[in-house]
């Protein structure tokens, strides 16, 4: 305690702040990137006008909740106020739409990765460029709103991210790290910049729209992990800290992407490494040793923060359905007349999955709150289904949901691991559906035939990764790496639990995910039909 009360005091304790699908959190940290503080704000998206969306109000003010809720916790453990910190640093959920125009003002609402409205967009690009370029990037929204003729394009003089945009705010720099610019346009990962001979392309591609701007123009500076991203302002510290304590002048590293931080957060930047997050959305992050042989749509290639090259399979929908279920359960309880307990209520359903059958007992669910782009969906209906014949039970049922949750990633991970037969030793989980014990590294390490390792501070999360890559910013010696700084210096010594695959739960799985793919036409039926 009074080693962490020294470090704010003198200024070195360092703040990092995520902004997740579904929560904010500022994690503080001291100079051995051990968290002593922290606050969060719960949010949600909404779906305004047809478009998933965040309001610009709300991220504001989510920002200044969780930076308050973190000062509080700091003035009640060490009564001390924050006047000044080491270093901060900011991520957000990748990809989405942010455009703005010469006042700095946001154009149209933000659209979140979430939406799947930029289909046309997404073929016509991947075909010019030679490239997979997913409908939740930046630059298919962008185009999907060229195409569209929509009014505000002509406007456009920046054009970024949420984590940038909280950057750009703060700082005056317009400015992105290198794994999140990855999800806005193609990286050339030789020279860590977005790759000039696509940017052309692109450019010659809407040549006859007249636009009074070129690509370049508007994109965001690319950073690497450990440079400099500018200083905090006057007006970026009130912005930050409403009760107005926070002094400006302090450095900011590359805003970077939930993606990068995840990374971090688990220690996988390194080339045969990987990670999965697993909560509102899943994907999972295999760091390659070379390019893939072939364009893979159900693939995203975006980039470590320092600009290796990452296979990233990105689906939608993970826990939502998972959870509505959990929910309803509880509402049985209470109408019961019983005290629930939610954390003990999620850890009996998920360990009852562990008593069902290998393949689910012929049961089938879909999970799809939203479109899902790697089985060909724009949006979604939610479905369970069975047979007379099906074994259904409490356990199975429970075992189908969290299969299911996995469903779609195991379709992109198939692509990446047997066909284009890419090496993984070792991979990490974190996030929501790992935190019954056990039980969410079972169902990974069954459906990737790979073992599956939990973090003792996996629960930290993206908000603790930003403020590590800020960390390293301020602290890294000369010439010392992400890869040495991590293994150096953040996980020494770091336990985890590792749970190695069982071959009847892997042909359980893959049992299920033929079943799962033979009745997509129910899911597709339940859209056409079920409005």
């Amino acid at each position: 305690m009074c080693n962490a009360k020294m470090t704010i005091v003198n200024g070195n304790a360092v703040l990092g702040i995520e902004l997740g699908s579904t929560r904010i959190k500022a994690v503080l940290v001291d100079e051995k990137n051990t968290p002593i503080a922290s606050g969060s704000y719960e949010w949600e998206n909404q779906l305004v006008n047809g478009i998933w969306t965040y309001g610009e109000a709300d991220i504001w003010k989510g920002v200044r909740e969780s930076y308050s809720q973190m000062a509080r916790d700091v003035k009640e453990k060490y009564a001390v106020t924050i006047t000044t910190l080491g270093a901060i640093g900011f991520s957000g959920m990748m990809h989405g739409y942010m455009a703005f125009d010469k006042e700095g003002e946001l154009l149209v609402p933000f659209r979140t990765w979430r939406n799947t409205i930029t289909a046309q967009a997404s073929e016509e690009l991947t075909s010019v460029l030679g490239y997979h370029i997913p409908q939740r990037w930046s630059i298919a929204h962008l185009y999907q709103a060229i195409l569209n003729g929509e009014d505000h394009v002509g406007q456009i003089t920046y054009q970024t991210t949420l984590a940038g945009y909280i950057h750009w705010k703060l700082t005056g720099e317009k400015v992105l790290g290198v794994g999140e610019a990855s999800g806005m346009f193609p990286i050339d990962i030789e020279t860590h910049d977005f790759n000039n001979t696509m940017i052309s392309q692109f450019n010659t591609l809407i040549a006859d729209r007249n636009l009074n701007w070129k690509l370049e123009d508007i994109l965001p500076k690319v950073l690497v992990a450990g440079e400099g991203a500018g200083y905090l302002t006057n007006e970026g510290a009130k912005l930050l800290d409403a009760s107005g304590n926070l002094q400006a002048g302090i450095p900011l590293c590359p805003p970077e992407g939930d993606a990068g931080t995840g990374m971090v957060a688990t220690n996988s930047v390194s080339v045969r490494t990987g990670n999965v997050s697993a909560g509102t959305s899943v994907f999972a992050m295999v760091v390659l040793e070379k390019d893939l042989e072939r364009v893979h749509e159900e693939l995203d290639l975006v980039t470590t923060p320092t600009g290796n090259l990452v296979a990233m399979a990105h689906c939608n929908n993970c826990t939502s359905d998972l959870n509505a279920w959990v929910n309803v359960f509880e509402e049985f309880m209470v109408s019961m007349g019983m005290q629930v307990d939610k954390n003990r209520l999620y850890e009996v359903l998920y360990n009852k999955a562990l008593e069902g059958d290998a393949s689910c007992g012929g049961l089938l669910a879909y999970n799809y709150f939203s479109g899902e782009h790697i089985t060909g969906f724009e949006e979604g209906r939610p479905l369970f289904v069975r047979t007379p014949e099906s074994t259904f039970n409490l356990a199975n049922f429970m075992r189908v949901h969290l299969f299911t949750a996995l469903g779609a990633l195991k379709v992109g991970l198939d692509i990446l691991l047997k066909d284009e037969g890419v090496r993984l030793d070792t991979i990490y989980g974190h996030g929501g559906l790992f935190k019954t014990k056990g039980v969410g590294q079972k169902m990974v390490a069954a459906a990737i035939n790979a073992p599956v390792s939990v973090m003792e501070t996996a629960g930290e999360g993206g908000a603790w990764g930003i403020a590590i890559l800020a960390s390293y910013m301020m602290n890294k010696s000369e010439n010392e790496t992400l890869d040495d700084y991590l293994t150096n210096r953040v996980f020494a010594g770091e336990k985890g639990s590792r749970v190695e695959p069982e071959q009847k739960d892997v042909e359980g799985f893959d049992v299920f995910i033929q079943r799962y793919k033979e009745g997509l036409s129910i899911e597709r039926a339940a859209i056409e039909n079920l409005k």
